[in-house]
């Protein structure tokens, strides 16, 4: 069954989806820090939705859509419109590329996340795994 992106069941079947994955586990150990992944309208989707990752060492601790961005100040915030986010996650774009070229744009400790570059791209195939309905 295919969920919608993005929604709090698909950042939780994600959450499920990196929980289990050794691969993340091994590339993230090192992994300290927090996300909102902003996916801006575009298409049928007319509102900004903002979810929330929190990645621990190779796991999610939590994972949900946020009502209130305000609620929370985490490490890192990914944004983009909703095109940008479903090329990423379907193969389509490189995600280094897309923030290299501002198609997604990244607030937060960039060495971090370069030094983490497999990491990184272990999300994305955890994003590529779950069955996904997209804004059209």
């Amino acid at each position: 069954m295919s969920i919608p992106f993005p929604s709090d069941a698909w950042i939780k079947a994600m959450m499920e989806d990196l929980n289990q994955s050794q691969a993340y586990a091994e590339a993230a150990k090192n992994w300290e820090g927090d996300f909102y992944f902003v996916i801006e309208p575009g298409g049928s989707l007319d509102h900004t939705v903002v979810l929330y990752m929190d990645l621990w060492h190779g796991k999610c601790r939590e994972a949900f859509e946020v009502t209130d961005p305000e609620a929370r100040k985490p490490a890192f915030r990914l944004s983009g419109p909703v095109q940008t986010w479903k090329k990423v996650m379907t193969r389509q774009l490189d995600p280094m590329q897309a923030m290299m070229t501002g198609q997604l744009r990244l607030q937060g400790n960039m060495a971090m996340v370069m030094k983490n570059v497999r990491a990184a791209k272990e999300l994305v195939e955890s994003c590529t795994r779950i069955p996904t309905i997209f804004p059209v």
